[in-house]
């Protein structure tokens, strides 16, 4: 018996591939030898590569995301009119035989034709204008950090054991007494006299701490790295006022998100890290329509701004469910099933940063005092399955929140709701006395009170 071919039917009749690389790319658009060329990487190769393609009528372009090679073709390829499919490349890895970019662009572009590959997600043109100033805000704060631990074992070379005394020798007082040493201060009291009111050890004990050794040489490398502090902290003051400026071009260009207005929160706690200069409370607000993200416990202005520049409002209504946002975000169990057995459930590797800011939200939420139904979600997987655990499933708990906020435009209510420390003190108080009337069976007469009559 002859056996019958399996067809599929062609989904993208007009379509190519491209194999992107750092010094070629190779476009295919069809499977024989003439239907395949190598362009180069300068601008004019790009724009002969998109000349060639509409000689050819394409419609339709696949390529795969390899690196940062694929961006500037992918602007001149969108500025030409092409549909464009920009694809994970592990989705085009089952090639057999010999690995050659002829046969890569090839094989791109025959699963395009037959409709098999799926496009990644891509922000629209000004969150992406954003999430460049927030990476590299990003990336000075993480050399200003090891710059801070640079400076703190030059001073532990210079016997200057401030580190001891001090939680953070980037602080108030941190920063004052280090300046000082490197004007050419050395008495131990006149540096243990610039603690700021808020330190918790006494002059005394910070001067007892500041005896240096004398040492020149590890002196100079401090004063060097307090320059690079300070020049580090002024690119970050230039990458602040930027989001700021894109921030304010987004919201003022839609009437819809001007017109939203909301109180300040100030039981919401500042970083130090975070932008001093941007109300991120108002500009979440005016950014997500009147949705109020900061009112979940847990998030902080620097999740709220990941949020904003790594996929922005618009973004979070291109996944169709909350199930959709969660998998992109790799905070979903990958679910293996063969023969009605789950043989894995395990959360997929890999991380972008809104998913480590999530994640940093969710561990605060378990750090939370007061109870919450956040946090008793949290305790509760982390009694059964460890703290990892808890931290993911409250992160996916996060992002399924904030879907349906702004998609769906359900507000978060926590029945609690948020108290200043004098109310939790009050509250406190209330539920220790009346668990203590509890315990002892204590009546109305034993307490001394009146019951008035009705």
């Amino acid at each position: 018996m002859e056996q019958e071919p399996i067809i599929m039917d062609v989904v993208n009749p007009q379509a190519a591939g491209i194999d992107v690389g750092s010094r070629s790319h190779w476009v295919a658009v069809g499977q024989s030898e003439k239907d395949v060329r190598e362009f180069g990487v300068f601008n004019q190769d790009l724009f002969a590569m998109a000349a060639w393609l509409e000689e050819k009528n394409i419609r339709t372009v696949a390529l795969e995301s390899t690196g940062t090679y694929w961006q500037n073709l992918y602007a001149v390829l969108m500025a030409r009119g092409f549909h464009l499919v920009l694809c994970n490349g592990k989705f085009t890895k089952n090639i057999k035989g010999k690995k050659t970019d002829i046969k890569d662009c090839q094989w791109i572009q025959k699963l395009h034709t037959l409709g098999l590959l799926t496009s990644s997600f891509l922000p629209d043109g000004k969150t992406e204008e954003l999430r460049t100033y927030c990476r590299q805000r990003g990336n000075l704060l993480r050399s200003v950090a090891s710059t801070s631990k640079k400076m703190q074992k030059n001073l532990r070379l210079l016997n200057l054991r401030l580190d001891v005394v001090v939680k953070d020798i980037c602080g108030l007082t941190g920063l004052l007494i280090i300046r000082s040493i490197c004007s050419g201060e050395t008495d131990p009291k006149k540096l243990a006299s610039l603690r700021h009111g808020n330190c918790r050890k006494s002059s005394e004990e910070i001067a007892r701490a500041l005896e240096s050794n004398g040492r020149k040489d590890y002196l100079f490398a401090l004063k060097q790295e307090l320059d690079t502090y300070d020049h580090l902290q002024g690119k970050i003051a230039a990458c602040d006022r930027e989001i700021e400026k894109v921030l304010d071009e987004i919201i003022n260009s839609d009437d819809n998100k001007r017109q939203h207005h909301i109180d300040a929160k100030p039981y919401k706690r500042l970083n130090k890290n975070t932008p001093k200069d941007i109300d991120l409370n108002l500009k979440a607000y005016q950014m997500f329509e009147g949705t109020d993200l900061m009112a979940i416990e847990g998030m902080s202005y620097s999740t709220v701004l990941a949020l904003m520049s790594e996929v922005g409002m618009e973004g979070i209504k291109k996944f169709r469910t909350a199930k959709h946002f969660a998998s992109w975000l790799r905070l979903a169990p990958n679910n293996r099933v063969s023969g009605g057995k789950v043989l894995s459930s395990k959360v997929p590797k890999g991380s972008n940063r809104l998913k480590i800011a999530l994640r940093n939200a969710a561990n605060a939420i378990g750090n939370l005092k007061d109870s919450t139904p956040l946090r008793d979600f949290f305790h509760r997987i982390n009694f059964r399955k460890g703290r990892v655990s808890a931290v993911s499933a409250t992160a996916r708990k996060l992002a399924v929140i904030i879907w349906n906020m702004v998609v769906k435009g359900v507000p978060y209510t926590n029945p609690e709701g948020y108290l200043f420390l004098d109310q939790k003190r009050k509250m406190g108080l209330v539920k220790r006395i009346k668990k203590q009337i509890d315990k002892f069976g204590l009546t109305n007469e034993d307490l001394g009170l009146e019951t008035v009559p009705i």
